[in-house]
């Protein structure tokens, strides 16, 4: 039988607590009864709702036991708050754990992406943990933690924020052997007075955490990169670096995309490698330099690391590729509803516009938020590399896509709309066979839906892309 996660006496004696009824072993950890499993430990926090209130249905599902701040007539430990129990129990894990090696991936794009491709190569190199979806905050952070095994080797933690002094704690719970800065632009900037500048203040704060000796792993390309290097080695970190320009530790020569892979060539550390990988989107040039060097700081061999790259397939929402069958024949759906910033947005344009279509190139674009006072400039400025990329069709969707709206010739719009549910009609009236249509834009502008509603055309079940 495998080894317990926790026991309830480890678990008392990691957060102070008082145990209630029997003693249980937890085989994991949860905090929502929608995705529990047997054996779970039911952390109950305070949110919306109290999570109290879920506990009988916690143990009703499985559970083991449950972390509470009153007894609730169930097996459990409780202790005075569960954020901070959650947050000790990582820090127990972290502490129990010496041997593992561990990494942090932040940046204003491309966290969840790069995290969950250095996993693949961890999880080839041994006993791996990481963060499932994006969780990269406050909470998810700490839940990471406290589900990690304690014969783990390597461990990978994306790590995001929305304000200032939200990374620096999390870094420090962490506390990782390496750490990435994937890029720093215009994200979240309402929240920033000095705009970018703050951004990049931020995402500097995850050096604060790292192991003395610890390795810093950044971005040449970005125009902050002298202060993340001055940053990074106040801290005592040693810097790697990656990007497309003489002397990066892993230097992009070339990047070439076709039928849903791509193939890369690149020097890292003077050697020059050539590999395919399963993604057509241009970032993943940059991106790919990164898992390199993360993996390697990690101690993953690079035939580890290329074969984990090789297989990646994109993630949901984030350059998935779909085959929708449609009277007389067929168009490709590319799904980059996730999210979207001016710079994510940016190199979707371009790698649209670098595609071979049959058809039309279109794209259908719903707002990016938390912007700020300039979220109508960004959003205008869009047309430009639309234009470079000379995309056929624009169809744009929310208050701030009409700033974009407003921007495009005549010959270019396609359509426009309130609402992202009431522009996906539009687009699927317009998708003709041979077209490439992709959509993109922020979560919280309803993205997604422009995206499901096109997959949905398919008359015969679809196909993936791959």
């Amino acid at each position: 039988m495998a080894e317990p996660l926790w026991t309830a006496e480890e678990i008392v004696r990691a957060t102070g607590g008082v145990g209630v009824g029997n003693g249980f072993a937890a085989t994991g950890v949860s905090i929502d009864t929608r995705s529990i499993e047997p054996g779970d430990l039911f952390v109950a926090l305070a949110g919306v709702r109290d999570g109290h209130e879920f506990v009988a249905q916690a143990m009703a599902s499985g559970a083991a036991g449950a972390l509470v701040t009153r007894d609730v007539g169930a097996p459990g430990v409780v202790v005075g708050d569960a954020l901070t129990a959650l947050e000790q129990l990582g820090q127990a894990a972290r502490e129990r754990a010496p041997q593992a090696r561990r990494g942090a991936i932040t940046g204003s794009v491309g966290k969840t992406s790069v995290t969950q491709a250095v996993m693949a190569g961890l999880s080839l190199a041994g006993r791996a943990h990481s963060s499932v979806k994006s969780y990269n905050n406050h909470i998810g952070v700490p839940l990471t933690l406290a589900r990690m095994p304690r014969d783990t080797e390597r461990a990978v933690f994306e790590i995001g924020m929305n304000h200032a002094d939200e990374i620096r704690p999390l870094a420090r719970m962490v506390r990782p052997h390496a750490a990435v800065i994937t890029t720093v632009g215009p994200v979240h900037t309402e929240n920033f007075p000095d705009g970018e500048a703050g951004v990049a203040r931020a995402k500097a704060e995850v050096f604060a955490g790292l192991e003395p000796g610890g390795i810093a792993v950044l971005n040449a390309d970005n125009r902050w990169f002298d202060f993340l290097q001055a940053e990074a080695r106040t801290a005592g970190a040693i810097v790697r670096t990656f990007g497309t320009g003489e002397g990066c530790d892993a230097r992009l020569l070339d990047f070439q995309a076709a039928s849903g892979a791509a193939t890369l060539k690149a020097q890292v550390d003077g050697r020059a490698l050539d590999f395919p990988i399963l993604q057509t989107g241009q970032h993943w040039g940059l991106n790919s330099m990164a898992v390199l060097l993360m993996l390697q700081a990690l101690d993953v061999d690079l035939s580890h690391s290329l074969a984990a790259l090789g297989a990646f397939e994109p993630l949901a929402g984030r350059g998935a590729e779909k085959t929708v069958r449609i009277a007389g024949g067929a168009f490709t759906l590319i799904d980059e509803s996730y999210n979207a910033n001016p710079i994510s947005m940016g190199s979707a344009i371009a790698t649209l516009g670098a595609r071979k279509a049959g058809g039309r190139r279109i794209v259908a674009l719903t707002d990016m938020l938390e912007l700020g006072d300039e979220a109508a400039r960004f959003h205008a400025a869009l047309a430009e590399p639309l234009d470079a990329a000379a995309i056929d069709l624009v169809f744009c969707a929310g208050p701030l896509m009409k700033s974009l709206w407003d921007a495009l010739p005549p010959t270019r719009r396609g359509g426009y709309a309130e609402t992202a549910a009431e522009l996906a009609p539009q687009v699927a009236r317009a998708a003709e066979p041979g077209d490439v249509v992709m959509v993109k834009g922020s979560n919280g502008s309803k993205a997604g839906a422009v995206a499901t509603a096109l997959a949905q055309l398919d008359s015969v079940g679809g196909e993936s892309g791959r």
